[in-house]
């Protein structure tokens, strides 16, 4: 049995990188750890997502998911992101929380922590890669442990084969193109295991 804190931590705007968050925090219940499903704050201007309904629908329908704070970042053992590309870039509003994060990095309490990370775009060359490296840069700084998934389950290949993380191609009436739902419970999986591992072993030593 697991005794790993999860946090499960994205950012969507029309709801894909909810269904990979909301699957990801699956995988982590069936590896045993504890979960929590946190969103990062929305900056868009209201009025432009009033002007993109499935964006203002994806917001109203997720209202009551807790936004993450940084007192979660500190529980948890392993921390799961999931975020669209941007410019092959992080979102503006994923990156505006990491750069929240200093008095904790500071502190050295993000050291350590098993982070992986999953992404979106509508073309599979537009950035899916890249964003994710984007995102393990910033965790490189934090001393975290980069838990990707590699080659490590078939279900990688049939997701499009991204060893980095999860990514999906979304076409224009945002559906998934990809069967990614078992790479991303396995890339969970492997996250919470890796992180097992690394909490037992600084426990002990």
């Amino acid at each position: 049995m697991s005794n790993v804190n999860l946090a499960v931590i994205y950012y969507s705007s029309n709801g894909t990188n909810y269904q990979l968050a909301q699957w990801a925090v699956e995988g982590g219940l069936q590896a045993g750890a504890e979960v929590k499903l946190m969103k990062v704050p929305e900056l868009a201007p209201q009025a432009v997502i009033e002007a993109t309904p499935s964006w203002k629908n994806h917001l109203e329908e997720t209202k009551d998911v807790p936004m993450v704070s940084l007192d979660d970042l500190e529980w948890a053992d392993a921390i799961i992101f999931s975020m669209p590309t941007r410019f092959g870039n992080l979102p503006a509003q994923l990156k505006q929380f990491l750069d929240t994060t200093g008095g904790l990095w500071f502190q050295g309490k993000l050291a350590n922590k098993v982070v992986s990370a999953m992404t979106s775009a509508q073309n599979p060359n537009a950035g899916q890669e890249q964003t994710i490296l984007q995102l393990y840069t910033s965790m490189y700084h934090w001393g975290a442990i980069v838990a990707a998934p590699g080659f490590t389950d078939p279900s990688v290949f049939v997701a499009g084969g991204n060893p980095y993380g999860t990514s999906v191609t979304v076409d224009q009436d945002g559906k998934m193109k990809e069967d990614v739902r078992a790479a991303v419970e396995h890339q969970a999986k492997r996250t919470v295991t890796i992180a097992n591992w690394v909490k037992s072993g600084l426990q002990s030593s």
